[in-house]
C-alpha cells in the first residue's frame, strides 16, 4: 500500500548569503511561518538585531541554530559557500527525517553527492541556480530578479513523489523552477559555464561585458570550458556538443556590467571557490586520463591571488 506523504509545510535554509536571502525572502513572502533559517549563535544574534537588507528592505526571519531545533524540516535548502558544505551536511542532521528532501544550491556538480552519501539520494535532488544572481555587501542584498532553481531526479521522465512534493511548493510561493528531463546534463552545462567565466574572470578581472567584446578574454574561457567538456564526455554525460554553444549563448546574453561569483570573491579578498571548479576538473581528469592542463594552471593561478597580500 502507498504511503501517502504530507504536503510541504516546513522549510529550513542553511546559508543566507546572495542566493540563500533570495528564497529566504520569497518564502517569508509567501508564508513567514513557512520558513526558518539554520545559523549558528553568532549569526543569529547580529541577524536579530541587524536584520537582511533586500533590495533595501529589511527582513527578519525566523533563526534556528542546530542546538535548538525542535522538530525536521520537510525541505532543506543548502545555499552555504562551498567551504561551508561540510559543516552544513552535519548540521542538518537533527532536521533530516523518513520524508525530508534536500536541495542543494551550490555551485558545481559534487553536493549532491556528498549529501547522497550522507543521508541517501531518497532524500536528495539535484540542484542549481541560475540567472543574474545577486550581490551581498554586509546585510544587503541586491537582486534584480531575475533567478531560477533548476532542479530534479537525474531522469526526469516521470516525477518522483519527492520532486512533485517540490513543485508544489514552489508554484505556490510563486518561486522560478525548471525541471529539464536529463538533469545531470543541465548540472554540467552550469559547471562547464563556471569553469571558463568564473575562473577567467578571477584572472583577468572581467565582467560578462568584457567576454562579449574582447575576443581573446572570450578564448581564455573557451579552453578552460572544453577542456570540461572532454571530461563530461570521459565520465559519460550526454550531448555533450551542446555544453559549449549554451554556455557561449549564455555569456552573450548576460548583463554587461555583471561579474561572476569568483571575482567578485578575488576583487573581496575572499577565499574563492577554485576546488569546485579547476579543482574538480582536474580531479576527474586525472581519474578518466584526460588532460587538463589550462585548469590546472588556473588552479595555481587562482590560489596566488588569493594568498597575495
Amino acid at each position: 500500500m502507498r504511503r501517502i506523504v504530507a504536503n510541504i509545510k516546513n522549510v529550513v535554509i542553511v546559508g543566507l548569503g546572495a542566493i540563500g536571502s533570495i528564497y529566504a525572502v520569497k518564502l517569508s513572502q509567501f508564508d513567514p511561518q513557512c520558513v526558518t533559517v539554520l545559523v549558528d549563535e553568532g549569526r543569529k544574534q547580529r541577524y536579530q538585531r541587524e536584520g537582511i537588507l533586500f533590495n533595501g528592505e529589511r527582513f527578519d526571519f525566523n533563526y534556528l541554530t542546530p542546538q535548538d531545533v525542535k522538530q525536521p524540516a520537510d525541505l532543506i535548502l543548502i545555499a552555504t559557500k562551498s567551504q561551508g558544505l561540510s559543516e552544513a551536511i552535519e548540521a542538518i542532521a537533527p532536521l533530516v527525517h523518513e520524508d525530508t528532501v534536500i536541495i542543494s544550491l551550490l555551485n558545481g556538480i559534487s553536493g549532491p553527492t556528498a549529501l547522497a552519501e550522507r543521508y541517501g539520494w531518497e532524500h536528495v535532488l539535484y540542484a542549481f541556480f541560475t540567472g543574474h544572481g545577486s550581490t551581498r555587501v554586509g546585510n544587503a542584498v541586491t537582486f534584480d530578479g531575475v533567478g531560477t532553481i533548476v532542479f530534479g531526479e537525474a531522469d526526469n521522465s516521470h516525477y518522483s513523489d519527492k520532486l512533485q512534493r517540490v513543485v508544489d511548493l514552489f508554484d505556490q510561493a510563486h518561486i522560478d523552477y525548471d525541471i529539464p528531463q536529463d538533469m545531470l546534463l543541465a548540472m554540467w552545462k552550469k559547471f562547464v559555464l563556471n569553469v571558463g567565466v568564473n575562473q577567467a574572470s578571477a584572472v583577468l578581472h572581467a565582467s560578462y561585458g568584457d567576454f562579449q567584446r574582447n575576443p581573446q578574454a572570450l578564448e581564455v574561457a573557451t579552453m578552460l570550458m572544453q577542456e570540461a567538456i572532454h571530461v563530461a564526455e570521459a565520465v559519460g554525460i550526454n550531448q555533450t556538443e551542446t555544453l559549449l554553444p549554451w554556455c557561449l549563448d549564455f555569456i552573450q546574453n548576460m548583463p554587461s556590467d555583471f561579474k561572476s561569483s569568483m571575482l567578485q570573491d578575488i576583487e573581496a579578498g575572499r577565499q574563492t571557490e577554485i576546488d569546485l571548479f579547476a579543482g574538480t576538473v582536474c580531479e576527474l581528469g586525472d581519474a578518466h586520463q584526460v588532460d587538463t592542463p589550462y585548469n590546472r594552471l588556473f588552479l595555481k593561478l587562482i590560489r596566488a591571488l588569493e594568498s597575495a597580500d
